[in-house]
C-alpha cells in the first residue's frame, strides 16, 4: 500500500494487493455472539442455591435408600429438582427461540469499490483496509475509513451515537470540534443520508467501531441479580439452622441412647457393634428427615414458576422478556439510563410549528414538493410514517401531507429546469421550476433561515420578529428551516447560484422542526420518579438538545447546574475516583459513545445501584450487556436485541414503568410465598423434632413432606404468583439489595402463626401417645391432615400478606386462590384414601373430613378479622 493518497485515490487496490490485507487485517465480518448449548442452558439453572441445598439432601437420601432398600422418598427429591430445573429451562429456552436470534446480517449486501483502476461491485464482507468504496444516498457504510472525497454529504449516525443527521466533509475549516467522530470519517453501520462521496477503508470486521461494541456486547457480565443475592442468602440461612438443628439431634439422641446401651451392654462381639450401628443408622436417618424437612424444596420452583408466568403475562403488556430473572430485577432498579432517539422521542423528525405566509399556500406547497429529494414510504394502518431522504425534508413532506397536499402530483406536474442540492457550505438548496400553478418559471429555496433572509427584501422590524421566533425554538433544541421564492423572467440565465446571489426573493416563512419527546414520556418519568428511580439520559447528541429534552420531560429542573450535566469526553477525561463522586449526580450525558455509556453503568453498579439501561442502537449494546437490566427496543438493530434481557415491543418509556411495577409486585408474591412456605418448614421441623423429644414415631414422614413442599406448594406458588400487579409498589422507593428476604412483619407472621400452629400439633401428638397402638395409623393419618388443612387455609392468608385487605375484597383473587385451593383439597383427599404404605396413610371417613376442614378453616376467620381491626384502625387515625 505505497499509493499515495491521490493516486489510490482513483486507482484504489490492486488483486495482490487485496490479498495482501486480507491476510493482515482479515476479513470485514463481525464475530458472531456465541449462544449458549441447551446443556449450559440447563446446567445454569444448577447454579440456584436452593437447588444446591437439595442436592446435598438428596445425597444422604440416597445413602440411606440404598441401605434401607426403600427409594421413594429419593425418587420425590430427585423429581423436585428435576421439575425445578426443567421448567425454568424450557421457560428460558423457548423465549429465546420466539426471540429471532440473527436478524438477516446482509453480509452479501454488493458495495461499490475502485480495484486496479476500474469501478466494481464486491460483497461487503470482501471489502479490506485500504480499499477505495464509493458512497452514495441511502447506502450504508460498509467499514470504517476515511474520506477523501464528500459532496453535501449527511450520515445518520443514530447506530453509533444516537443522531440522526451529521454533516461530513474533507474542508478541515469546516470540521465540528464537538462531533462525536472526526467530521472527515464514516462508520461503518451508519448510512448516507444525503450527498455522495469516497472514502478508504481503516479498519474492518471486528476492529471497526461496531465490531468493538458488538464484542463488548457478548461479554459475560458477572454482576449477581438481586434476586439471586437474596435467595442465595435465603438459602445459607435455612441450610445453617437445618444442618445445625440435625447435627445437634443427632449427637444428642446418639449419645442418650448409647450411653443408655453401652451402660447395661458390654460389647463382646460383631453382633453389639451391629446394635450400636443400628442406633447410629437410626438417628442419622432422622437427622437427614429434618434437613429434608427444614429445606423449602417447592422454593426454587414456586420463584421459578413466578417469574415463567410474568414472564408471559408481561408479553402482553409489551415486554418480551428473554432472561428470567430481568422479570424480578426490573422492580429493584434503582437507576435508568435511557438514550433519547427513539425512546423518549418519536425518532421521525416532524413540523413543531410553522409561521408562513398563508396567502402564499400554493407556492409554499408546490415548494415544498419540487424543492426536495426526499420520498414518504406507504405507510401500513397503525404504523408510524416514514420516508427515504433527509429527516428535515421528509418531516416537510409529512406536514405537507397533513395539508390533504400530494407531494407527488405536485412534484411531477412541475418541471425541473435546473437544482442545487443543499451543501453544509452553503446550507441551503435551490429548485429552478416551470410552474404549471403560476404559469410562471419559479426559484424556490429553503434552507437555514439567516441565509433565506439575507437574500429576500424584508423589513429590519420582520427580521427582528423572525429573530426572536428562531431563538426561541433553538432554545428547545429545534431545528429551522426557512423558505422563499423568486419569479424568473424568461431568457434569463437557468443557473440558481447566479439567481440566488441576485437576492430580491419574497420570504415565505419559518418551519421549526424536532423529533418530539413520546406523549406518555413525562408521566412514565414521573412515575419512576415517584417510585425513587433515577432517570439519566445518555446520548449522542448536543448538549443543548438533550437538555431541552430533559426539561420537557420534567427532568432537568430549574435548580440543576452543570454538576448535573457532562459530555462524554468530558467524562472520559475524569478519573475513576472523580467520576464515582458524580455519577449520581448525573442527570444529562451528552456527545456519549459507546464505552462512555458502559463505563457510566459500571462506575454506577459500584455505587451500589441497580442498573437498568435502554437502548436500540448497536452502540448501546455494550451497556446493555453489563447493566443488570438490558431493554432493548423491537426496532432496535440485532446486536442490542442480543446483548439485551427485554425487549419493548411498542419501544415506549412507558412499558419500563410497567415493567418495574410487574417486578415489584412479582418479588411481594415471592415473599408472601416464603412466608407461605417457611411457616410450613417451621411447623414441620419443630413438629419432627418435639415429637422425637417425646418419643413417638416420627410424626411427618419425608414422602409427606415432599407433598407438601413440592406438589401443595407448586399450585400455591400458581395461585400467589397470578395476583394481579399493584399500582401501590409505584410509591414505594427501591428495596436496598442487601437487605434480608424476610423482613421483620415476615419473620413476626411465620413465627406467630408458626406457634400457634406447634401448640395445636403438640396437643395432638400428646393425645396420639394415650391411644392404643391400633389406633396410631389413623390418628397419624389424622395429624397429617390436619398439618396440611392448616397450611391450606394459611395459604389465603398469605395471599394478602403485606396489606390489610380482604382475601374476598377482588373476586378475581378470590376465585384464583379458591381454584387453586379445591385442587390442593381434592389431591389431600386422594393421596390420604389411597396412599397407603408410600404415605403411611389409612383412608378416613366423611364425617372426620368435614370436622377436619371446619375446624381448620377458624385460620383463615382470625385472619380475616386480624385484619378488618388493622383497617379500622387505620381509618380511626387518618380520621
Amino acid at each position: 500500500m505505497a499509493h499515495t493518497k491521490q493516486e489510490t485515490a482513483f486507482t484504489g487496490l490492486t488483486n495482490k494487493e487485496v490479498l495482501e490485507s486480507r491476510e493482515k487485517f482479515g476479513m470485514n465480518l463481525l464475530t458472531p455472539p456465541k449462544c449458549p448449548s441447551m446443556w449450559k442452558l440447563y446446567l445454569e439453572k444448577f447454579r440456584d442455591p436452593v437447588i444446591r441445598i437439595l442436592l446435598v439432601a438428596a445425597f444422604f437420601s440416597l445413602v440411606i435408600a440404598i441401605i434401607e432398600d426403600e427409594y421413594a422418598e429419593t425418587i420425590g427429591i430427585f423429581f423436585a429438582i428435576f421439575l425445578a430445573t426443567g421448567i425454568g429451562f424450557y421457560f428460558e429456552y423457548d423465549a429465546n427461540k420466539k426471540f429471532d436470534l440473527l436478524n438477516a446480517v446482509g453480509e452479501e449486501t454488493p458495495v461499490t469499490v475502485m480495484r486496479n483502476g476500474k469501478i466494481q461491485e464486491i460483497p461487503r464482507k470482501d471489502i479490506v483496509v485500504g480499499d477505495i468504496v464509493i458512497l452514495n444516498t441511502g447506502e450504508e457504510v460498509p467499514a470504517d475509513g476515511i474520506l477523501l472525497e464528500a459532496i453535501s454529504m449527511q450520515i445518520n449516525e443514530s447506530n453509533l451515537t444516537g443522531e440522526l443527521m451529521v454533516n461530513k466533509t474533507v474542508n478541515e475549516e469546516l470540521f465540528d470540534d464537538e462531533a462525536t467522530y472526526p467530521s472527515n470519517t464514516v462508520m461503518r453501520g451508519t448510512t448516507v443520508v444525503d450527498g455522495h462521496g469516497m472514502m478508504r477503508v481503516e479498519h474492518v470486521g471486528d476492529a471497526t467501531e461496531i465490531g468493538k461494541v458488538a464484542r463488548q456486547a457478548t461479554e459475560q457480565n458477572q454482576e449477581q441479580t438481586p434476586l439471586n443475592i437474596q435467595l442465595t442468602k435465603l438459602a445459607d440461612f435455612i441450610g445453617k439452622i437445618g444442618f445445625t438443628i440435625a447435627t445437634l439431634t443427632f449427637i444428642i439422641f446418639t449419645a442418650k441412647d448409647l450411653y443408655g446401651y453401652l451402660s447395661m451392654n458390654e460389647i463382646t462381639g460383631w453382633q453389639q457393634w451391629v446394635h450400636i450401628a443400628r442406633i447410629v443408622l437410626k438417628y442419622f436417618m432422622m437427622a437427614v428427615t429434618l434437613i429434608v424437612v427444614a429445606v423449602p424444596e417447592g422454593l426454587p420452583m414456586s420463584v421459578t414458576l413466578s417469574l415463567a408466568l410474568n414472564m408471559r403475562r408481561m408479553l402482553k403488556t409489551n415486554n418480551l422478556v428473554r432472561k428470567m430473572h430481568a422479570c424480578e430485577t426490573m422492580g429493584a432498579i434503582t437507576v435508568i439510563c435511557t438514550d433519547k432517539t427513539g425512546t423518549l422521542t418519536q425518532n421521525l423528525m416532524q413540523v413543531h410549528e410553522a409561521k408562513l405566509d398563508t396567502s402564499k399556500a400554493d407556492l409554499i406547497a408546490e415548494g415544498i414538493s419540487a424543492n426536495s429529494t426526499a420520498f414518504l414510504e406507504e405507510a401500513e394502518a397503525g404504523k408510524k410514517p416514514s420516508g427515504v431522504g433527509n429527516p428535515t425534508e421528509i418531516a416537510l413532506l409529512l406536514w405537507l401531507n397533513e395539508q390533504g397536499k400530494n407531494y407527488m402530483e405536485l412534484r411531477e406536474r412541475a418541471t425541473v429546469v435546473n437544482q442545487l442540492t443543499f451543501s453544509t457550505e452553503r446550507k441551503y438548496m435551490a429548485t429552478l421550476v416551470d410552474s404549471p400553478i403560476q404559469q410562471k418559471r419559479v426559484l424556490y429555496i429553503k434552507g437555514a433561515p439567516e441565509i433565506i433572509m439575507g437574500k429576500c427584501n424584508l423589513s429590519p422590524d420582520a427580521i427582528a420578529q423572525y429573530n426572536a421566533d428562531l431563538l426561541a425554538y433553538q432554545n428547545k433544541a429545534m431545528r429551522t428551516l426557512g423558505l422563499a421564492y423568486k419569479y424568473i423572467p424568461e431568457g434569463v440565465g437557468e443557473d440558481c447560484s447566479e439567481l440566488v446571489n441576485e437576492g430580491g426573493m419574497t420570504f415565505l416563512g419559518i418551519f421549526a422542526i424536532s423529533d418530539p419527546i413520546r406523549p406518555d414520556v413525562p408521566e412514565a418519568v414521573g412515575k419512576c420518579q415517584s417510585a425513587g428511580i433515577g432517570v439519566k439520559i445518555v446520548t449522542g447528541d448536543t448538549p443543548g438538545t438533550a437538555t431541552e429534552i430533559a426539561r420537557q420531560i420534567g427532568l432537568w429542573k430549574p435548580e440543576d447546574s452543570e454538576r448535573n450535566r457532562i459530555t462524554g469526553v468530558e467524562f472520559a477525561a475524569l478519573s475513576d475516583e472523580e467520576a464515582l463522586d458524580r455519577v449520581l449526580d448525573l442527570k444529562v450525558m451528552s456527545r456519549a459513545r459507546p464505552m462512555d455509556k458502559q463505563r457510566l453503568v459500571q462506575l454506577l453498579q459500584q455505587k451500589g445501584a441497580v442498573v437498568a439501561v435502554t437502548g436500540d442502537g448497536t452502540n448501546d449494546a455494550p451497556a446493555l450487556n453489563h447493566a443488570q437490566v438490558g431493554l432493548s427496543m423491537g426496532t432496535g438493530t440485532s446486536v442490542a436485541k442480543e446483548a439485551s434481557d427485554i425487549t419493548l415491543l411498542d419501544d415506549s418509556f412507558h412499558s419500563i414503568a410497567t415493567a418495574v411495577m410487574w417486578g415489584r409486585s412479582l418479588y411481594k408474591n415471592i415473599q408472601r410465598f416464603i412466608v407461605f412456605q417457611l411457616t410450613i418448614n417451621v411447623v414441620a421441623l419443630a413438629s419432627v423434632l418435639l415429637g422425637a423429644f417425646l418419643g413417638t414415631e416420627l410424626p411427618l414422614t419425608v414422602t409427606q413432606m415432599l407433598w407438601v413442599n413440592l406438589i401443595m406448594d407448586t399450585f400455591a406458588a400458581m395461585a400467589l404468583a397470578s395476583i394481579p400487579p399493584s399500582p401501590d409498589v409505584m410509591n414505594e422507593k427501591p428495596r436496598k439489595t442487601n437487605d434480608f428476604i424476610i423482613t421483620k412483619a415476615m419473620r413476626n407472621n411465620i413465627l406467630g402463626v408458626g406457634l400457634a400452629f406447634l401448640v395445636i400439633l403438640m396437643s395432638l401428638i400428646v393425645g396420639i401417645r394415650q391411644l392404643p397402638a391400633s389406633q396410631t395409623e389413623w390418628a397419624l393419618t389424622c395429624f397429617f391432615t390436619i398439618f396440611v388443612m392448616l397450611q391450606f387455609w394459611n395459604l389465603f392468608n398469605a395471599s394478602v400478606f403485606g396489606t390489610n385487605h380482604s382475601v374476598f375484597k377482588d373476586s378475581r383473587h378470590a376465585l384464583g386462590m379458591l381454584s387453586v385451593a379445591v385442587i390442593i383439597l381434592i389431591g389431600q383427599i386422594f393421596i390420604v384414601e389411597f396412599g397407603g404404605k408410600v404415605f403411611r396413610t389409612v383412608p378416613l371417613n366423611l364425617t372426620e373430613w368435614i370436622i377436619i376442614i371446619t375446624a381448620t378453616s377458624l385460620v383463615l376467620v382470625a385472619g380475616e378479622i386480624y385484619r378488618l381491626i388493622k383497617r379500622l384502625q387505620t381509618k380511626k387515625s387518618i380520621r
